[in-house]
Formats: C-alpha cells, sequence, structure tokens
C-alpha cells in the first residue's frame, strides 16, 4: 500500500519529468489554511485525541455519508443523535466497521487522504482489511498518547502555518481567546459565519436574531441589525479573523433601498415565507459585501448545495451528516446587483465557490476574469478530488488565469487529512503545469513560479494570511 512517489501525475514520460520537478520544489512549502472546520477546542486544550475511530471516522461526513449509503446505520458509528438517544460508543467496533467495508471507498479522494494519513503520521503502510482491523487499531491507539500526537505539535509536524476555523457569528470565540493567552505561536483564526442569524428559513430564525442583537448591545430593527453584524466582524476581527463564510441555497443578491430592506426585516422576523427568506439572504450578501469593503474582511459565498436532503437523518442527527446534496446555481444573473454596487470596488475580496461545474467557464471564470473584486474558490466538496481539480484548471484557466483564483484551501474537519489535501492539491496542479510546459504553452521557469503561488502565495494574499 506505500503511497506511489508519482501518484497523481501524468503517465506521459516527459510530462511526467517535469511534474517531479515541479512537485520537488512546493512538496515542503507551509501549508496555509484559510478556510476550514476543525474544532478550536483541538488547539486551544492541546489533549489527545481519544481513539482512531474519533480521529478517522465520527468527524468525516465523507466517511459515514458512504458507508450510509451501504445500509450502515449512523449510530453504528457513533454519530451522535439528536435526541440524545443510545450510539455505538466502541471505537474498536466502529473501526471494524469501518475496516470490513473500506473497499466502498475504492477510487475516492477518501482513500487517498486516509492513507496518506497512515503512512506519514503512523508510519503504516498496510492497508486496512477487516483482518488486521484491531492490529492497525492498536497501533494507532498507542501513538495517540504520545506527546507529539497532540494538536498543536501536529500543527508544526503538518507544516501549517495559519489556519481558519469557520465560527458561528454568535460564538463568543472562548476557544480562540484561550489559544492566543496560552502563547503559543501558532496561528488559528476565526472566520465569520452568519447563516444562522440571516436564513430567514430556519426554525428558530427570530430567536437567533434576538439573542444577536442582545449580544451585540444594539436595537432589534433593522439598522441595530445592521450594526450588530459591525460589532460581531470587529468582535472577530481583533482575534484574528480575515474572513466571512455564507454558506447560501443559492448565488441570489439584492441591493434594496433602506425603507424596502428595513420592511422586509419586519416581515422574515414575524415568520418568513420561502420567498421572503430567499430574498433577505440575497439582500444580506449585498449588505456583507458593503460591510467588507469597509472593514477589509474577505468574502466567501459557499452556495448551491440542497441541505440536509434526506429529512429522516435531519430528524434524528442534524444537520452536517453526509446528506447535503449539490444543485445547479446561477451566477450571472443572481450575483448582478452585488457585482452593480461592489464588483469594480478593489477593497472588497469576493471569492466565489461553486458545486455546479457546468458553471465554471460559462459563469464564474468570465466573471472573476473581469470583476476586480471577483477571485475563484478551489474545487470544492464534492469535487476536491483529482479529476475535480483537473477539470477546475481546464475549464478556468483559458479565461480566468491563475491569479484570479486564490490557490487551494481544504474545507475539513478531518484534522489528519489536511496535509494529504494539500498534497493532493500540489499534485495535480503540477501535473496540470507540467503538461502546459510539455505542449510548448509556459517555459519551466515560468511553471515553477506558478506552481509556488498555486500552493503558498495566492491564498496568503487573498485571505490576508
Amino acid at each position: 500500500m506505500a503511497l506511489h512517489p508519482d501518484r497523481l501525475f501524468p503517465i506521459e514520460t516527459d510530462a511526467r519529468l517535469i511534474a517531479r520537478r515541479l512537485f520537488g520544489a512546493v512538496e515542503r512549502l507551509p501549508i496555509i489554511s484559510p478556510h476550514g472546520h476543525t474544532d478550536p477546542w483541538w488547539y486551544a486544550k492541546d489533549e489527545a485525541f481519544p481513539d482512531p475511530a474519533s480521529l478517522f471516522v465520527k468527524p468525516d461526513h465523507y466517511i459515514f455519508r458512504m458507508l450510509y449509503s451501504q445500509g450502515i446505520k449512523l449510530e453504528d458509528l457513533g454519530v451522535p443523535r439528536r435526541d440524545g438517544g443510545s450510539v455505538e460508543t466502541d471505537g474498536r467496533k466502529i473501526w471494524r466497521l469501518f475496516a470490513k467495508h473500506f473497499h466502498l471507498f475504492r477510487g475516492t479522494p477518501s482513500r487517498l487522504w486516509f492513507e496518506h494519513a497512515l503512512e506519514t503520521v503512523f508510519g503504516i503502510e498496510d492497508r486496512l482489511t477487516e483482518r488486521n482491523a484491531d492490529t492497525l487499531y492498536d497501533r494507532i491507539a498507542d501513538r495517540l498518547n504520545e506527546p507529539f500526537m497532540r494538536p498543536r505539535a501536529l500543527y508544526r509536524q503538518f507544516g501549517i502555518e495559519a489556519i481558519s476555523t469557520t465560527d458561528a457569528a454568535t460564538d463568543d470565540l472562548a476557544a480562540h481567546d484561550s489559544i492566543l493567552e496560552s502563547g503559543w505561536d501558532g496561528r488559528v483564526v476565526p472566520a465569520y459565519r452568519p447563516d444562522a442569524v440571516i436564513d430567514a428559513s430556519r426554525i428558530h430564525f427570530a430567536t437567533n436574531v434576538e439573542e444577536f442583537v442582545k449580544l451585540a448591545g444594539t436595537k432589534l430593527d433593522y439598522a441595530g441589525y445592521l450594526e450588530a453584524h459591525r460589532v460581531r466582524r470587529a468582535y472577530f476581527k481583533k482575534r484574528g479573523a480575515t474572513s466571512t463564510d455564507h454558506g447560501h441555497p443559492n448565488a441570489r443578491t439584492a441591493n434594496l433601498s433602506s425603507s424596502e430592506a428595513s420592511a422586509l426585516f419586519e416581515r422574515v422576523l414575524k415568520g418568513a415565507s420561502a420567498a421572503d427568506a430567499d430574498l433577505f439572504r440575497a439582500q444580506m450578501l449585498t449588505e456583507m459585501a458593503r460591510m467588507s469593503t469597509e472593514d477589509g474582511l474577505v468574502m466567501q459565498i459557499h452556495p448551491g448545495s440542497f441541505r440536509n436532503h434526506n429529512a429522516e437523518i435531519f430528524e434524528r442527527f442534524g444537520m452536517d451528516k453526509g446528506a447535503d446534496i449539490p444543485r445547479a446555481t446561477n451566477y450571472v444573473e443572481e450575483l448582478k446587483p452585488l457585482l452593480d454596487a461592489f464588483g469594480n470596488d478593489t477593497r472588497l475580496t469576493l471569492i466565489l465557490f461553486t458545486l455546479d461545474e457546468t458553471s465554471y467557464s460559462r459563469e464564474l471564470a468570465p466573471l472573476a476574469g473581469h470583476y476586480p473584486a471577483l477571485r475563484l474558490g478551489p474545487a470544492w466538496w464534492f469535487h476536491d478530488s483529482p479529476e475535480g481539480m483537473r477539470r477546475f484548471r481546464e475549464l478556468t484557466t483559458e479565461t480566468a488565469g491563475f491569479y484570479n483564483t486564490v490557490g487551494f484551501n481544504d474545507d475539513t474537519r478531518a484534522y489528519l487529512s489536511i496535509p494529504a489535501r494539500h498534497d493532493m492539491a500540489r499534485r495535480i496542479d503540477c501535473a496540470f503545469l507540467a503538461r502546459l510546459v510539455a505542449d510548448h504553452r509556459l517555459d519551466e521557469d515560468e511553471a515553477h513560479e506558478i506552481a509556488h503561488d498555486l500552493a503558498y502565495r495566492l491564498a496568503k494574499q487573498a485571505y490576508k494570511l
């Protein structure tokens, strides 16, 4: 199972040799992780991870969604229920179940990430099987108690220079305060994610907003609500935040008058229709862009996911349980109100993501290739894969170039997969560049410069890290 040194490189000899040289120059560059979902308390408390299942299976919806698709119950994987009902708590049993079905991950990026972690972190070159499950479990468990397997030590081992978490607008950021007060020199910054106080379709939206303005010390009217966002953004920024993040069902934006927006706010507080909820989200994206021109926070939009598609799973287990499904997303028309207001404003950096690959060359690359405020985020989520990354470069580069993109971000809850994901991205980008050199469309010295920028500089620059 040992990782092949030429994995993901071109099969053509000339291009493969070029890819080797390019990758060799960027392989060990520091990791900039500007958007992700690791738990900040890991770094604050710096405690040992409890067991292999808690490290690899329980937090990773890529893993348990595949297992669930084959009829394995989430309870049997230790995924907590909303009602506090019984679930499997024996990490070894969960690991055995994972091992028994590991063949399901053949051909997936999850397998590549997992095996990269096994070999580079634990020194294990054996493929996980039902027969060796206990042996590998014990080898990993024994290592987890060693000091160099604590979150802060792994941060250094992985070569991370900066990592961002994603935090609710109402989060007290106590974990981040604890990290700062500890004197540790690792850089873990929050990102402002206000979805719970912007998406009026959520069940507890009105209560969320009431708590939000109370926390900020502002009035419960539209002006006070906007001021609450400014107060909380400043709170986040003081603790190192450089970005905001917005996970909306679509990319729709609006630019209503003050009176129209105020009336809309009053309506959605009383119980939003689907149309009003959609319009309010749209208006708030434009308001968030306006605030970013004022406070300098980089803005990210992650649209186009049908969240919690499986109603039964949502009812029993809550959000983020592998039941989010991509859908078609329109950018040209839906972003126009925001772009009319701020698309030419160089104070704004708006990073766009998509789950709709058909929009890469038709909409996103032409938009980012024109508007100074726009940048393209990397292949995301279901497309954070070797083929997905290749398609992203193939469909965007000729129109947007490399420098209207922002390098790579890992966007993960699975801590040990971070270096594996960056390794994959660097290999795919070096393979893409190698083919351009082999085709005589780039000189190799140019490809070396681009490879460095894609692996490191562009993310650092775009996210102000």
